[in-house]
């Protein structure tokens, strides 16, 4: 639908209207001409060039023949000002946080005098401080009489922006409300299709003997873990704030940055592991908190990705088994529901959800005894996330221990058997998934302990 509104895409049916008159899109160029713009959730920057260059792309005002950088350094300035945003002109963007980035994006929709702005996901890589200054700068643009499409799956940023809520789903319009006017519980039915009585599956988990041990991770002075273990059968929760070094502790357990020091025992056998090759071969897998950069290859397709780490076994004397690769992609497409035309459809094509699912295929079908899962549900909708939760209870099923790294605190309260809270690198507390709050996990993910808590609510 966004690439419809943006003329990238042509509709074979329907109208389209701004302002009352029918319009036809028939260009990105015509929909900036018309004054609408799209910020997708994969920014569209020009990365090595400056903040400047990038709002004024293509469009940069000129002295004769030659772009006249005083006037488009002042001007583009002038926009940032106006917007709350303090960013210098001049800094080239590869050097910017995602957040900044996302900004000079807007920047430079409103460069084009937009009257319609459309965000993608617009949250799903920032932390709470920025995604306020975000929500700011969309109350600015309010006032000044822009009009907005917010997508998102997190609905509990819907409350503090939003005054009307449209569903799609699976391609269809569903409904409007006004979001004053519902619950929670009626807008996830809308989006499912069906009343989750429950977020999470109810769930009687068998937990085994101890899978993996971590004794003494140090890594500089980021990373400080004393002990963690997890059971076969388990999953356990790592929480935190965003920088605490829950991703680092995943990274080094798999091999992909090295530790100073640490000592890991599977099924309590001392194992070393250095590279993430060795990690696979001990029956690790890990799915990255960026599947778009670091656990898909986009532009290859489904068939591919989900045979991607299993390459090895699939081939002989170099030589890759097309009939057998085929038949592995397809079995693990069924099992997980992914919904894709055919297995050839290129993975960038896909939703996110039906990607996150690739991403977990793609270290099933290596019979993974280990699996460590960072933001497992981030920028998918509710009913993608209960199909994944309902794999991970069946992989728990076959004595899979999990590790499940997240932001969302209920998702870690609602599948965990056991939570290891994280601040500045150590862990600063074990909790009961099911004899906690998401207020105890917070408390100690800001760095204070138990007794500390104690003293101050006495």
């Amino acid at each position: 639908m966004m690439k419809v509104m943006s003329g990238v895409y042509q509709p074979e049916e329907g109208r389209i209207f701004i302002e009352g008159e029918e319009v036809q899109m028939t260009s990105i160029s015509k929909a900036h001409e018309l004054g609408v713009a799209i910020i997708f959730q994969e920014l569209n920057l020009l990365p090595h060039m400056s903040v400047a260059d990038n709002i004024y792309v293509g469009r940069q005002p000129k002295k004769g023949f030659f772009i006249d950088d005083a006037r488009m350094h002042r001007e583009a300035k002038q926009i940032l000002t106006e917007l709350g945003i303090n960013i210098n002109t001049h800094a080239t963007v590869a050097n910017l946080s995602v957040a900044q980035q996302q900004m000079v994006e807007i920047a430079k929709a409103i460069s084009m005098d937009s009257k319609i702005l459309v965000l993608d996901e617009p949250s799903a890589a920032l932390t709470d401080k920025e995604i306020q200054q975000l929500f700011e700068i969309i109350r600015n643009l309010q006032k000044k009489g822009v009009g907005m499409v917010y997508i998102s799956h997190r609905m509990e940023e819907l409350e503090e922006i939003c005054e009307r809520v449209t569903v799609l789903r699976d391609g269809k319009y569903i409904g409007t409300r006004n979001y004053k006017e519902m619950t929670v519980d009626e807008l996830v039915n809308m989006i499912v299709g069906r009343s989750l009585e429950d977020k999470y599956p109810v769930y009687d988990r068998k937990i085994g003997d101890v899978k993996l041990e971590v004794r003494n991770l140090k890594r500089g002075n980021v990373l400080n873990v004393e002990h963690l273990q997890v059971r076969a059968g388990e999953i356990l929760g790592i929480a935190g704030l965003m920088g605490s070094g829950r991703t680092e502790i995943a990274r080094c357990i798999f091999g992909a940055d090295k530790a100073d020091t640490m000592e890991m025992f599977i099924d309590g056998k001392p194992v070393k592991i250095n590279s993430v090759r060795q990690a696979m071969a001990y029956g690790m897998g890990y799915a990255t908190e960026d599947r778009k950069h670091d656990g898909l290859a986009l532009n290859l397709d489904v068939n591919y990705n989900i045979n991607m780490a299993h390459l090895e076994q699939l081939s002989k004397g170099g030589v890759l088994n097309d009939k057998e690769a085929r038949r592995n992609s397809l079995e693990y497409k069924n099992l997980l529901r992914i919904k894709t035309p055919n297995i050839e459809q290129t993975v960038g094509n896909l939703s996110g959800g039906n990607q996150q699912k690739i991403v977990l295929s793609k270290w099933l079908c290596n019979n993974v005894e280990i699996l460590i899962v960072d933001e497992p549900t981030r920028g998918i909708d509710v009913g993608a996330k209960f199909e994944i939760y309902e794999l991970f209870n069946r992989l728990s099923d076959q004595g899979v221990a999990i590790i499940m790294i997240s932001s969302e605190l209920p998702e870690v309260l609602g599948m965990s058997d056991r939570v290891l809270v994280v601040h500045e690198g150590e862990i600063n507390g074990e909790l009961d998934a099911k004899k906690t709050t998401q207020e105890e996990i917070l408390y100690l993910a800001a760095g204070y302990n138990k007794l500390e808590k104690k003293v101050g609510t006495a």
